[in-house]
């Protein structure tokens, strides 16, 4: 796994990722890293499949990469996995991510990324999702499997186990709790952007940030991002 990673970054560079260049997918804010932690102190990304925005499957994918990247640059000292909320609230059959995007984004995390995933909470999830679960759940190993928790607002002892890892004062109504969901896109490239000069200094990528022209803010920035090779299984 380790081979077929190195091959894998070698020519994804997922290091070398910058905001600007996949900024146009976090317009709505369909994927992003929370401002908070769940209560072991891991970073945590909200996805929103119902706000998709784009239709290149790469860009998707670097713009996902990207943010496990930035992910794991911001996980505190000693924690190396992360957590995800997937709101589906506005998902439907006629905007749901297509079976291939699905795959190839348990691909990306399962043999690039792997025990990266700590949980992975669906958030009352439609009935119609059952039927393109069935056929991704075929693509996830057992051990991720065992990790992707459905949770149902009217199940108790759902709520209770996402109440376990989620503190309800941070957790967002639209996942049962008190706060407020709020994605500023601007807000959020100016932290990336941020984010990209300390990647670039982590990987020794400063001189080409540079080059690349600091100083802008929201889409235009020109930044550097993150990441760290795969947690040991």
């Amino acid at each position: 796994m380790l081979e077929e990673t190195l091959k894998w970054r070698s020519t994804f560079k997922p290091e070398e990722i910058r905001w600007n260049e996949v900024a146009i997918e976090g317009e709505t804010g369909k994927i992003y890293r929370a401002n908070f932690h769940d209560r072991n102190g891991r970073s945590v990304l909200i996805l929103r499949p119902g706000m998709q925005n784009t239709t290149s499957l790469d860009n998707q994918m670097r713009h996902l990469v990207y943010l496990l990247e930035n992910a794991i640059l911001n996980l505190p000292e000693g924690q190396e996995q992360m957590s995800w909320l997937i709101d589906f609230t506005g998902w439907s059959i006629t905007n749901n991510v297509p079976i291939k995007s699905a795959r190839e984004t348990i691909n990306i995390l399962q043999n690039h990324y792997p025990e990266r995933l700590a949980i992975a909470f669906l958030y009352n999830p439609p009935r119609i999702f059952e039927a393109f679960w069935k056929i991704v759940k075929y693509f996830l190993d057992a051990k991720t499997f065992q990790k992707v928790k459905f949770v149902y607002p009217k199940n108790k002892d759902s709520v209770e186990l996402m109440r376990t890892y989620f503190d309800e004062q941070n957790l967002p109504k639209e996942f049962g709790g008190k706060a407020l969901l709020n994605y500023d896109y601007e807000e959020f490239s100016k932290m990336m952007t941020q984010d990209d000069v300390k990647s670039a200094a982590l990987w020794g990528l400063d001189v080409k940030l540079q080059q690349a022209g600091n100083g802008y803010s929201g889409a235009e920035v020109a930044p550097e991002p993150v990441c760290l090779t795969p947690a040991a299984s």
